[in-house]
């Protein structure tokens, strides 16, 4: 991939951290609401319900990249949406159980993104070597991250254990997309991943949300009944899931599975950003230091390798 194309990859990522950023409130609100289940179920369903009609326009006007006509790629089509859906259904769970326990919002998004140093640790296994420059970039970012986020003492609870295995799982699910994005259709691939994640955990919810009682359903029932639950539900449903995950699947494409996982950390920094901008939050110096830091750390990752040409004399 040159330069240029990796750039645009990056900046998809880039338009992707921009969208979860700003859900992030909706993502706590809701899942208060109605619980960490319930809220996943229902907003990764509604993700899959509106990539449909992107996937009928695509295919109206031929703009569809490696659309399955046999079974055969049908077939892997669910192979590896299953497979995406089920590591999202547990990084996305993790994670949310993770906040609706009481985590801190700024220690979570911190133990969130130490996926960004999981991801290269894990491909060394796949034989997905980096270069010194990624890991620069995602030991600054580390930094970064450190300094957006944590004020005070470093210390880790149950909440904490449940966050840093949600990190783990989203750094598996960056390096399953990896494997199978250049295979397949990324957005028929991205809505098969909704439909397994928003499944799974609507499976889950009956036996934890709502109760196995009458009593417990009812209550489920008039807590999902309110703007409350339902505006961060279509928010986290259309944007942060049918948008923002597709848009990591389509940025990631061609990227290498490292680079992807600091693009994105950048998440972080649009929360931090947003919360200024729109709930007038204040913006420190050493949250600023850290902004900072991460926006070096993406532009170290992503410089071209140097290429060496051999000069021969006549």
């Amino acid at each position: 991939m040159n330069t240029a194309s990796k750039t645009r990859h990056v900046f998809i990522l880039f338009l992707a951290d921009i969208v979860w950023g700003i859900a992030f409130v909706a993502q706590s609100k809701g899942g208060d609401a109605v619980g960490a289940f319930s809220f996943n179920g229902i907003r990764f369903l509604i993700g899959a319900l509106c990539l449909l009609p992107v996937i009928k326009i695509l295919d109206v006007k031929a703009l569809t990249v490696n659309k399955p006509e046999s079974k055969k790629q049908k077939k892997e089509l669910w192979i590896a949406g299953s497979c995406c859906g089920i590591a999202l259904f547990f990084a996305s769970n993790l994670q949310q159980l993770g906040i609706s326990m009481g985590a801190e919002s700024g220690k979570a998004g911190f133990l969130t993104a130490t996926y960004i140093l999981m991801v290269p640790i894990l491909g060394i296994f796949l034989k997905r070597k980096c270069g010194a420059k990624i890991w620069i970039g995602v030991f600054i970012a580390l930094i970064g991250m450190y300094f957006l986020c944590m004020n005070g003492a470093f210390s880790l609870s149950g909440s904490d254990l449940l966050l840093l295995a949600g990190a783990l799982c989203f750094a598996i699910q960056i390096l399953v997309i990896d494997h199978f994005v250049s295979q397949v259709d990324a957005v028929r691939l991205s809505c098969i991943e909704f439909f397994v994640t928003g499944l799974g955990s609507c499976i889950v919810m009956i036996f934890t949300d709502m109760g196995p009682s009458t009593g417990g359903i009812a209550q489920w029932a008039q807590s999902l009944c309110t703007w409350d639950a339902w505006i961060p539900i279509l928010y986290a449903g259309i944007f942060s899931s049918g948008v923002g995950y597709t848009l990591q699947i389509v940025g990631q494409k061609g990227l290498n599975p490292a680079v992807a996982s600091v693009a994105m950390s950048l998440e972080s920094v649009v929360s931090v950003i947003a919360g200024w901008i729109l709930l007038g939050q204040m913006l420190g110096g050493r949250e600023i230091f850290g902004c900072v830091l991460m926006f070096i750390a993406i532009i170290i990752a992503q410089l071209p390798d140097r290429e060496y040409t051999k000069q021969v004399t006549v």
